[in-house]
């Protein structure tokens, strides 16, 4: 079910990425000078379609980037907790094998 909602989602999202590739294929000026607007020094022609696709991918990166850092503490602190609970359990397992069995609690399932 999961691989068919995926599908549903993501052939249109690819026929229109696609479809605007093809209808965007005539080449443009992409000019990396600010001074120089008739001859500029770093300028690439290149199709409108990457153009738009690669400003939408460096997007992305960037959007997913400053959200990995800006979730950084949360990690560290999951991080920290993963680390006391190991601890605790280490401790608990030292501290159940101190002890034996006979000198336990027994424990009840109903109400006293």
């Amino acid at each position: 079910m999961k691989a068919f909602l995926k599908a549903l989602v993501l052939i249109p999202i690819a026929l229109v990425i696609v479809l605007f590739a093809v209808a965007n294929r005539a080449p443009v000026r992409v000019s990396l000078d600010p001074f120089s607007r008739d001859l500029p020094m770093l300028s690439y022609e290149l199709p409108l379609f990457l153009v738009v696709l690669a400003a939408i991918f460096v997007g992305v990166l960037i959007g997913g980037l400053a959200s990995w850092i800006a979730q950084g503490k949360h990690r560290k602190a999951a991080r920290r907790g993963r680390r006391e609970v190991e601890a605790l359990r280490s401790e608990t397992q030292a501290l159940r094998s101190a002890v034996p069995d006979s000198a336990l609690p027994a424990l009840t399932s109903g109400r006293n």
